[in-house]
């Protein structure tokens, strides 16, 4: 797949998807790098003005390099945001991403950072807003490497103050928020307008994380 010219709004297609069903660690590969990676780009040329606009400091672009596989090809794939220039995985980012079944775009608090368990605290003492700000139709993975999520609407009160709870004391447990598309609704979906569509609830959810809308303590 050739990059997408300036100006074209970028596109998933089925190759891109299938990209992810090639066997090979090393095939695979070269396969993401061909069918995703353009993709990934003109996105996030696209709406990463826009995410930074709305969670107040600059988003710089990272796309996942999957450099410490060596024999197991990924799953999946994405393109993160992040306020750092140098990575993602400490902070609480947005992702863009990929399985063979879905695209999906969330907000990620992944195992990898030393943060997590504040910001899991400061959305469970914000439990009630989080409830509210959230729409029914979207989605929560507690598991960032499956594919497996929750809806929004599914989940109560109590099973979301566990989940926080559990983020805050587990190292493993993560926080992603956002919403999927699945393949046959992603494959020439406009992507941007899925992001900007996805993101507005989410900037509130990150300014909560980050204090800086937090609730005041007794």
């Amino acid at each position: 797949m050739s990059e997408h010219p300036a100006g074209v709004r970028p596109a998933l297609d089925a190759k891109a998807f299938d990209a992810l069903l090639v066997p090979g660690l090393e095939a695979r590969m070269a396969a993401i790098e061909r069918d995703i990676r353009p993709i990934f780009r003109a996105f996030a040329e696209a709406v990463a003005p826009m995410l930074a606009a709305g969670a107040g400091e600059p988003m710089h672009v990272h796309i996942a390099k999957h450099a410490r596989r060596t024999v197991n090809p990924p799953n999946d794939t994405w393109v993160a945001f992040s306020s750092d220039p140098r990575g993602y995985k400490k902070l609480l980012h947005f992702q863009f991403g990929l399985w063979p079944t879905h695209a999906f775009f969330w907000l990620a608090a992944i195992y990898e950072s030393p943060f997590k368990p504040a910001w899991a605290r400061r959305w469970l003492e914000a439990l009630d807003d989080v409830v509210r700000l959230v729409p029914g139709d979207f989605v929560w993975s507690f598991d960032h490497t499956a594919p497996d999520v929750v809806r929004h609407d599914a989940l109560g009160a109590e099973e979301l103050e566990q989940a926080f709870r559990r983020a805050m004391t587990v190292k493993k447990a993560e926080l992603l928020v956002g919403r999927i598309l699945p393949r046959e609704k992603a494959e020439g979906a406009d992507l941007v307008a899925f992001a900007e569509a996805t993101a507005r609830p989410l900037f509130r959810l990150y300014r909560i994380a980050l204090s800086i809308d937090a609730p005041r303590s007794g």
